[in-house]
């Protein structure tokens, strides 16, 4: 069985630096160091951005607070529940075989919790209850591992309660955080300065394919066609190469430039862009919907018929209203992830049509328009192309910014159209 680092790809340096760390935590636990000498896995501020946490032996590998940044698709959130796992390995190595290695990768470990953002932020709220539970000790006898996706989403005051525990850190508490990059936007400069960060890059095509075809059992010509036109987007390969309608999703976003042919034809485009993405977004949440909403209803009482029933139902309609509020966050979010993947797929179209125009020496993204792109080049040029490109990147900078997005994609049509 491959161990709990099998499926980070591309991803050489960060995986041996994160086996050294495993190891290293083993020895922690082994001496009694966690206990007895916590500075010994505390990181406290760092001097420059590659220097070493004051109070950490740069040779040790193991602190008590991690940042793993890198592009989308690159693994961040794979990396850290992997790491989580080697920590809670009976080998400390992350061996996939143990039972702390199986529960930590099965989502089912008590000792490690992952948090992750259903909606546009994570709250204090849910911060501060976090950090409490993770100051408790470990229940197996390794480490409390709390594993915090999109780590850019905190709120102000989430991060400051989560400052504070990274700060004063449990002896045996390990907190690992994911998220774009360590700009100030994404990750705060006192949060980044007391964790050692592990950048992950965009893995190759090749590596993408080659892990579809040896964990998922895709063809190899598909394989290959998906790693490319997800841009190194594991997940999004993934998708493309076994669901049909995202490869119609797709197809239909990069039917885009050629429907671009007025002012109206590009208030159409946009108005078919935000419809596709607010049906992708609900098919994708309608199921957890409704099961999380029954069930609630059935915690609260609902269909009982013994004496109170009905009263114990009216009196939970400030909870039903709770989980609406969260719903429908969740569901803004997921239109907005599936917008983007959209933007990117048109990225790529005129990036190919750029890299055409300029005659450079590499594969295009979107092997099936290549041709189209290829139109596309020879009628704008490259300062065209590159404009059109510009204008996407923008509108999903206006969209990370709360512009509203069916504005900042009819301004983006308009942009692609005028040229």
């Amino acid at each position: 069985m491959p161990d709990v680092f099998a499926d980070l790809v591309g991803q050489d340096e960060a995986v041996a630096e994160l086996r050294r760390a495993a190891v290293a935590a083993a020895t922690v636990l082994r001496t009694g160091a966690a206990d007895r000498e916590p500075a010994l896995i505390a990181a406290g501020p760092t001097s420059g951005t590659d220097a070493a946490p004051v109070g950490v032996d740069p040779s040790s590998g193991m602190t008590h607070a991690w940042i793993f940044t890198g592009p989308p698709g690159s693994g961040r959130s794979v990396a850290a529940r992997a790491f989580a796992a080697a920590l809670q390995c009976a080998y400390g190595t992350g061996c996939g075989e143990c039972p702390g290695c199986h529960t930590t990768m099965g989502g089912t470990h008590a000792d490690v919790r992952m948090v992750v953002p259903e909606g546009l932020s994570i709250g204090v709220g849910e911060m501060r209850a976090l950090v409490l539970r993770a100051a408790s000790t470990p229940s197996g006898g390794r480490w409390q591992v709390v594993v915090i996706e999109d780590a850019d989403r905190l709120t102000e005051a989430a991060g400051n309660a989560l400052l504070k525990a990274i700060e004063e850190p449990p002896p045996r508490t390990v907190f690992l955080l994911c998220a774009p990059s360590t700009h100030p936007d994404d990750v705060s400069v006192t949060i980044r300065s007391r964790c050692r960060v592990v950048p992950l890059r965009q893995p190759p095509a090749v590596a993408v394919a080659e892990v579809l075809v040896r964990r998922d059992g895709i063809a190899p010509d598909v394989a290959q066609w998906a790693a490319a036109a997800a841009q190194g987007h594991v997940g999004r390969a993934r998708r493309l190469a076994r669901d049909p309608e995202a490869r119609k999703r797709r197809e239909a976003v990069l039917a885009v430039p050629r429907r671009l042919t007025g002012v109206g034809a590009a208030f159409d485009a946009a108005s078919a862009l935000i419809e596709a993405a607010e049906a992708e977004a609900e098919a994708s949440v309608a199921e957890s919907d409704t099961a999380e909403r029954a069930a609630l209803e059935t915690a609260l009482g609902a269909g009982g018929t013994g004496r109170g029933a009905a009263g114990a139902i009216r009196g939970a309609a400030g909870q039903l209203k709770e989980l609406e509020k969260r719903q429908k966050s969740r569901a803004t979010r997921a239109q907005r992830d599936a917008l983007d993947r959209a933007l990117v797929d048109l990225a790529g179209f005129y990036r190919d049509a750029l890299t055409m125009a300029l005659r450079a020496p590499v594969a295009p993204v979107h092997t099936d328009t290549a041709a189209l792109a290829g139109a596309g080049a020879q009628k704008w040029d490259a300062e065209g192309a590159l404009r059109r490109l510009e204008a996407v990147l923008a509108c999903r900078a206006a969209i990370e910014a709360n512009v509203k997005p069916r504005i900042a994609v009819e301004a983006m049509m308009l942009a692609l159209w005028k040229g």
